[in-house]
Parts: C-alpha cells; structure tokens; sequence
C-alpha cells in the first residue's frame, strides 16, 4: 500500500469514527439525554459492566485521576451515576450507572444501531457484516477511549 492510500486510509476510519460518535451522541440527546457529551459515553462503556473507581475511569478514559474525578462529579450530579462504599476496598469508591445511566447506555446502543443501518443502506447488510468481521481482527485489544 502506498503512503497515500495509507494516509486515505486512515482519514476516512477517523471521519467515520468522529462521525459516529456525532451520531450516537446526537442520537442520546434527540432520545431525551440533555446535558451529556461522548466523553460520558467512553465513561459508560467502562461503568456498564460492574461500576469502576475514578483511578480505573482514567485509566480507561487516558486522562489523568484529576479529570476523571471531575468526570465523576458531572455524571453523579446529572444523576447518570453513583458512588457507593468498594466491597473489596474500604478506601475507595465504585462509580456505577443508576438506572438514568442504563438507560442513556441503552439509548446510545440504539443510535449506534440507526447509525450502522445507514452503512446498510449503502453497502448492503453482507457487506457491513464483513466489515466488522475484517475490523475485529485488527482492532487493538482494550478499551475504547476517545481521541482528546
């Protein structure tokens, strides 16, 4: 592949990448989600599973513990999480989604949804499949962080 196509390459995943996280954000808004911002979507993502301290958050997130914890305070103040005692760390607190959080998390899936049946529509369903097929086996391992 010649420099060009590389650098094509990797300008068009990056426009379809911020032009997907456009779209799920918009999406979480126009779904009734005032006040959110995709950073709160890559601070979802880590919460979903089991809740996640601060310290966890901005490892996930690449910024530092300072900038999470102000992440954390935003989110529990719009009431999208909640900090409760750690069950294995008395020092710490888990940052969970409250059930605002879920359900914004699943308002986020669904826009994605809409913005991939897009793709669709334009590719053909064969073809997204394979797109994903074909990216899974090059993305790296790990979390999903966005690009500050």
């Amino acid at each position: 592949m010649q420099n060009s196509e590389a650098m094509a390459l990797s300008a068009a995943l990056l426009a379809i990448a911020g032009e997907l996280t456009q779209r799920i954000n918009d999406g979480v808004v126009a779904r009734g989600f005032e006040g959110v911002r995709p950073a709160h979507g890559f601070a979802f993502a880590r919460l979903a599973p089991a809740g996640a301290t601060a310290t966890d958050l901005a490892v996930h997130l690449g910024v530092t513990k300072q900038a999470a914890s102000q992440l954390v305070d935003e989110i529990v103040r719009k009431g999208y999480a909640e900090r409760r005692p750690h069950p294995e760390d008395a020092r710490a607190r888990l940052v969970v989604l409250t059930e605002r959080g879920w359900a914004c998390t699943r308002a986020a899936e669904e826009a994605a949804a809409d913005a991939v049946r897009g793709w669709a529509d334009v590719l053909g369903e064969a073809q997204v499949r394979a797109l994903l097929g074909q990216l899974a086996r090059i993305a790296p391992n790990g979390p999903v962080r966005p690009a500050w």
